[in-house]
């Protein structure tokens, strides 16, 4: 409704071309209240545009606007009053002179004329206008406000203030006539845009007359309006704020231009300067220092080796360029043959369902092998451990048996025999021995004496149970894989699926580490072949011929693929850790709970065995020795186990030894041969085990406690020459090639003093041929300062030439 108020400029001055506003002024103005009115004085001739701006100074503290009525201005009240801008009051005053109507032109003379009845009451006033202006200059409201407050005055309030100095109704009458007509003629919408700027000016000057004309006559309501009103007051409007809006943005171009062209000249000169460097003025009076050929020559010198480095370092460049080219090329040509990544991921695919597949079967059936396995093992403990308790069971009877016949017949046995069950276990003992010398007649063994054999035959019917057994185990083994197609179960088949990765693609296959997780999956599938294997027994399958090994030593000899970017191939390792996870920790079981170091035949087949797999199956790398050195600690346990619990040699009366046929003999007979026949397999452990270890075993815990004492009870003879000679071949050569001196072992000292005695006996007994087999078995253990002693001795200048041999 109202237009918005223009551009304020606080405390500014009017510059005296604006003198022109003057005509702008209410030809009602009244004087400040409190003043006497001063008499109207006689209109004035109309004047020219030079007199109008000489007395524009005089009236420029008048030119403002006042939204008051006539009766607020003359009351004490404060005036709300806006100063124009003296930039767009000039220029609209301008442009308005030169678009003025004659209409227009008559208003505006008739303005000036009531301006000059009120000149000498504005005359008065100016001092206060001043100070109104000074106070109300920074206050600057828009038009709503101010029609705001006078629509909010009372009427009563109007009432009261009375007025002062009213002009004559003809002149009122005058006035308004002309500004209505000017309004008439200004009232229409402009087709030509360009005469937009004048229908404002003219729409300016009509609004401070219906300013004038609003203060005198307050309504409580907006008037109704037109439509043509309406949009001439928006047109009005918008020119104004175009108006004002272009002359701001012209304004600014103006500045922005000569800020532009100030820079510009400034960076052309600046520019000038830099491009027209000043030329270098040479003094003819200063001397040039004298040029050599030498100088001239080192300058170009040293030009040449520069332009040379440079070179140099673009032609490293370009070499360098040059190889990254022929890298690139590889690099592309490899892509291109490694470009069939369909078929590689659907072999990848494939592989890694045909693993998770495996492995979920075996898991599946590792528990039933785990019992079948452990079924397996605890039939042959239970049969090891009922050998070893019944020998140990008749080997108390028989020697109490024999201590009782030694002491006399007649004295009861005091609770120590109880009668016919135990003469029923010698019974049966010694027809087991009688069996066995039968069997030994008819294979022509001479050699063999009474108590070397094991003694771990069993009866008809324990062999039947444990047959029995044995076949339920092995049928529930056959039928673990029975549901399970062979490329699951089949160790060559599996064996080959990983060999066509290996060929397809040897990087792959190494980076997987599959050397590494072959062992332990197939340890599951080897358990079960391993189930029926004994290695103790002769008549076992040899374990180089078992399918297993044969398919897993051919996947370690395959030859490598020329692809593959390595020199060694991981594949060569997979047997020996198959061996190191899988059959060495079944061997220790054997040897810990199933292994009678009595029996000849089981401790050779076990250290048969033991050689082949040390010497060409375990790697010597650290991740193969802790299986073969536990391996090894359970042989030495074993074997002192059965030292301390199997050994027993009784000593009786000379007179009952020298009865050959007495009970007493023949049992301490076959009790001295039965630990020479530990003794010979403890020593068959040697190259395996440690050689102080063995020589421990064999030669102090065994010789030197049980058998010397038996030898130093038997009379020098024959028998115990044999006796000796045995105990000798038992002992390893290659204890006796680094010893020097003529020195022997040092655990074989008590055993030659008593080879040394025999010969002193049988030497004084004239049994030249027996003493000279006694010099022999001292020089074979390398007893030579007893030989030559004991030839110096008895002047046996004959036997020196033993000692050569």
């Amino acid at each position: 409704m109202f237009r918005r108020a223009p551009r304020t400029f606080s405390a500014r001055r009017r510059p005296a071309s604006s003198g022109s506003s003057s005509s702008e002024e209410e030809p009602g103005a009244e004087p400040a209240p409190g003043r006497a009115p001063a008499p109207a004085p006689a209109p004035a001739p109309p004047q020219d545009p030079g007199t109008a701006a000489v007395e524009g100074p005089a009236r420029s503290r008048a030119g403002v606007l006042s939204f008051g009525s006539e009766e607020e201005r003359e009351g004490d009240e404060d005036l709300f009053k806006i100063k124009k801008p003296s930039f767009n009051e000039v220029t609209f005053r301008i442009q308005k002179k030169k678009s003025l109507l004659p209409a227009q032109r008559e208003a505006e003379e008739s303005k000036k004329i009531c301006d000059l009845e009120s000149g000498t009451g504005n005359s008065e006033d100016t001092d206060e206008e001043k100070k109104e202006e000074e106070s109300y200059s920074s206050q600057s409201e828009d038009n709503n406000s101010a029609d705001s407050e006078n629509e909010s005055t009372p009427p009563g309030r109007r009432k009261d203030l009375s007025p002062v100095n009213i002009p004559s109704a003809a002149c009122i009458e005058s006035a308004r006539r002309k500004r209505h007509l000017a309004r008439t003629q200004a009232d229409y919408l402009p087709l030509d845009v360009s005469n937009g700027r004048q229908v404002s000016r003219r729409r300016e000057s009509s609004e401070e007359s219906e300013d004038e004309s609003d203060m005198k006559n307050l309504n409580f309501a907006p008037k109704m309006r037109t439509l043509r009103e309406r949009m001439t007051e928006h047109m009005v409007s918008v020119s104004d704020e175009s108006s004002e809006d272009e002359a701001q943005m012209k304004w600014e171009e103006q500045q922005i231009k000569k800020a532009v062209k100030l820079s510009q000249e400034i960076y052309s000169d600046a520019s000038l300067c830099k491009s027209q460097p000043a030329k270098p003025k040479f003094d003819t009076s200063v001397s040039l220092p004298p040029v050599s050929l030498e100088i001239v020559k080192k300058r170009l010198t040293e030009r040449i080796t520069s332009l040379q480095d440079v070179h140099c370092a673009h032609q490293r460049e370009y070499e360098k360029y040059m190889q990254d080219i022929e890298s690139s090329k590889m690099t592309v040509k490899e892509l291109e043959k490694n470009s069939d990544a369909a078929l590689n991921y659907k072999f990848y695919r494939g592989m890694k369902t045909y693993v998770e597949n495996l492995i979920n079967c075996l898991n599946e059936k590792l528990k039933y092998i785990n019992e079948l396995e452990l079924a397996a093992h605890a039939l042959l403990q239970q049969r090891a451990m009922a050998v070893l308790k019944r020998r140990q069971d008749e080997l108390k009877i028989e020697s109490a048996y024999i201590q009782h016949l030694t002491t006399g017949k007649d004295k009861p046995t005091n609770g120590r025999l109880e009668g016919d069950e135990k003469m029923e276990i010698l019974k049966t003992c010694e027809h087991r021995r009688t069996c066995r010398r039968q069997v030994r007649e008819q294979s022509q063994k001479a050699d063999h004496h009474e108590g070397m054999s094991s003694d771990d035959e069993l009866t008809p019917t324990e062999v039947t149970e444990f047959q029995e057994s044995k076949d339920n185990i092995l049928e529930d083994s056959r039928k673990i894989f029975e549901d399970v197609h062979t490329d699951f179960c089949d160790i060559r088949k599996i064996l080959l699926k990983f060999q066509e990765w290996k060929e397809k693609f040897p990087d792959s296959y190494c980076d997987a580490f599959v050397s590494f997780c072959l062992p332990k999956l197939l340890n599951p599938l080897i358990r079960v072949q391993l189930i029926n294997w004994n290695p103790l027994e002769q008549s076992s399958t040899d374990l180089a011929e078992m399918p297993w090994f044969r398919a897993v030593e051919e996947f370690s000899n395959a030859k490598n693929s020329s692809e593959s970017k390595r020199d060694d191939d991981p594949d060569q390792e997979v047997l020996p850790r198959v061996i190191e996870k899988t059959v060495l920790p079944k061997i220790a079981a054997f040897v810990q709970n199933v292994w009678d170091p009595l029996s000849t035949s089981q401790t050779e087949n076990l250290v048969q065995l033991c050689r082949y797999i040390f010497e060409k199956q375990v790697p010597s790398k650290s991740e193969g020795r802790k299986a073969k050195e536990d391996l090894i600690k359970e042989v030495v346990l074993r074997m002192k186990k059965s030292i301390e619990e199997d050994v027993f040699i009784p000593l009786y009366p000379k007179s009952t030894v020298e009865d050959k046929s007495s009970p007493g003999s023949k049992f301490q007979e076959r009790r001295f041969w039965s630990a020479v026949k530990l003794l010979s397999n403890v020593l068959l452990w040697n190259g395996i085990v440690q050689e102080d270890v063995v020589r421990d075993l064999g030669l102090s815990k065994l010789l030197n406690r049980y058998l010397l004492l038996n030898l130093l009870n038997t009379p020098p003879g024959p028998d115990n020459i044999e006796k000796c000679t045995k105990v000798v071949v038992c002992l390893p050569e290659r204890w006796f090639e680094d010893l020097g001196n003529g020195s022997t072992l040092p655990e074989l000292l008590n055993f030659c003093q008593h080879l040394l005695q025999c010969a002193r006996v049988l030497h004084k007994n004239n049994h030249s041929d027996e003493t000279k087999e006694v010099i022999l078995l001292l020089v074979k253990v390398k007893a030579l300062h007893i030989v030559e002693d004991f030839i110096e001795e008895y002047k046996l200048e004959y036997l020196k030439s033993i000692i050569g041999k």
